[in-house]
C-alpha cells in the first residue's frame, strides 16, 4: 500500500463511519476512485469490496471513472430543462465530441447533467467546476468552453 493511502486511512483509524471521508479524501488524491485503490481499502479496512462500489456507486459525488480536468454540469431540472438545457448538452456533446458522462481524450473536460444545481431562477444553468453560468443558450457555450480550454 502506498504511503498516501496509509496516511488517508491512518487519519480516520477508529472512527465509526470513515469509510465515506476516506473515499473522498482518495477521489480528491486521484480525482476518482481507482479500483486498484479500492481494492487495498478494502483488505485494509477488512470491508467488503462490494460494499465500497455500492457506497461509490450510490453517492453521485464519487465516480469510479477519470474525470476530466474541468467538470461541466449541465442542470436538467425542471426550470432548466423547460428552458433549453437539453440544447444545451447537444450543444456541449457537439463541441467537445462526447456524451455525457465521457471524458474528452485530452482528459480536459467531463460532461455530466445533474438534475438541479439550485438556481432555477437563472434557469437554463451549467457549471464549469465550482463557476455557476446562468441564462445560458447555445450560443454562449464556445465562449464559456474557451476560458477552460487554456
Amino acid at each position: 500500500m502506498d504511503k498516501t493511502l496509509e496516511k488517508v486511512i491512518e487519519q480516520y483509524e477508529g472512527r465509526p463511519g470513515a469509510v465515506i471521508s476516506i473515499l473522498e479524501d482518495i477521489q480528491e488524491i486521484h480525482g476518482y476512485l481507482p479500483k486498484d485503490v479500492l481494492e487495498q481499502v478494502s483488505e485494509r479496512l477488512d470491508v467488503h469490496l462490494s460494499q465500497l462500489f455500492s457506497l461509490a456507486t450510490f453517492y453521485s459525488a464519487f465516480t469510479l471513472k477519470p474525470r476530466g480536468k474541468h467538470t461541466i454540469r449541465v442542470c436538467l431540472g425542471t426550470a432548466c430543462h423547460v428552458r433549453g438545457a437539453p440544447k444545451i448538452v447537444d450543444e456541449l456533446s457537439r463541441l467537445l465530441d462526447i456524451k455525457p458522462s465521457d471524458t474528452t481524450e485530452d482528459m480536459k473536460f467531463t460532461l455530466e447533467t445533474v438534475r438541479c444545481v439550485g438556481c432555477c431562477s437563472l434557469a437554463p444553468v451549467i457549471r464549469v467546476d465550482k463557476d455557476t453560468y446562468g441564462y445560458n443558450t447555445m450560443g454562449r457555450m464556445p465562449k464559456i468552453l474557451a476560458k477552460y480550454k487554456e
